[in-house]
């Protein structure tokens, strides 16, 4: 079984048939089907269901694949730190980020990552914890930073505790509640929340029933910041977002906060990645730049 025999099959999988694969790695398709067949040969399964439309996974395949993926993407992980090490800056870092680091930490820390490491390539991928904690164990991503999980994760990861955080209410520059003072008073509007999963929306009604309030009416739910930015600034909904939103400058010139008395928790902050596989030195980098540009400890 040869690294290349890996590669085609991770190729194929992830283009849909062997002549997309072999045009992606530039390689003659009847080279690309006698090496899948071979691995095929080898292990004594049929890999693939070939079909019309393309090549689908077979049970085993599948079995195989997640295998196989895991084992490419930890050779590629120890390729990039040996030539990081030696001082050539190339490879990639995934990174799981939610809210919070996106506006809070990422752009004081981005220049300076790049000016270090101006030949890696950074794929930032935003999400909750529950919804990249496969691709973590899996070693498709380097660490997640973000908001705590409702459930801490189970063996295999750890999970740093970095900083405890606040929430703010967010609304469009001219809302017409925009001087609103109390939590009280925005109780019966109309609400957004920044994820469509991982009961967000029984946090915000227990966030509001911890100040004596009804739950409040949800009326959109966003997948991304950029969706909920946008929901926010063209209409009258409000949301309930990170504390260091307020800094964010491209979302600045569209929204506000609103200033409510009320203390609003956040989850805390953690950095979530496996023990077992080292972080490449670029990782490692830009991890320990986002905790540079941590926020300052919230005051009594």
């Amino acid at each position: 079984m040869k690294l290349a025999q890996l590669r085609d099959l991770i190729a194929v999988v992830e283009h849909g048939s062997l002549r997309a694969a072999a045009r992606h790695l530039g390689a003659a398709q009847p080279l690309m089907t006698r090496s899948i067949r071979a691995l095929e040969q080898e292990l004594g399964a049929p890999l693939f269901e070939r079909g019309a439309r393309g090549m689908a996974l077979t049970p085993a395949g599948q079995a195989f694949y997640r295998r196989v993926h895991a084992v490419v993407r930890d050779l590629e992980r120890a390729r990039d730190e040996v030539r990081q090490a030696q001082g050539d800056g190339g490879g990639t870092v995934v990174a799981g980020l939610s809210i919070m680091p996106h506006v809070g930490m990422l752009p004081q820390a981005l220049p300076v990552f790049r000016q270090r490491y101006p030949a890696v390539r950074l794929q930032l991928i935003e999400g909750l914890f529950p919804a990249l904690e496969t691709p973590l164990r899996e070693g498709q991503i380097d660490f997640y930073l973000g908001a705590s999980p409702q459930k801490p994760p189970g063996s295999g990861l750890t999970v740093q505790t970095l900083f405890s955080n606040q929430r703010a209410v967010v609304a469009r520059r001219a809302h017409p509640m925009a001087s609103a003072t109390s939590l009280r008073d925005l109780a019966q509007l109309d609400w957004a929340t920044p994820s469509i999963d991982y009961r967000a929306e029984d946090d915000l009604a227990a966030l509001f029933a911890s100040h004596g309030l009804p739950a409040p009416r949800i009326v959109l739910q966003a997948g991304s910041a950029l969706s909920l930015t946008v929901a926010l600034a063209c209409s009258d909904l409000l949301a309930m977002l990170p504390r260091q939103w307020s800094d964010f400058a491209l979302a600045g010139e569209a929204l506000r906060v609103i200033a409510v008395r009320e203390v609003l928790p956040a989850p805390d902050i953690v950095l979530i990645r496996r023990p077992d596989l080292p972080l490449t030195p670029a990782a490692e980098h830009l991890v320990d730049l986002m905790l540079r540009h941590a926020p300052a400890p919230l005051t009594p």
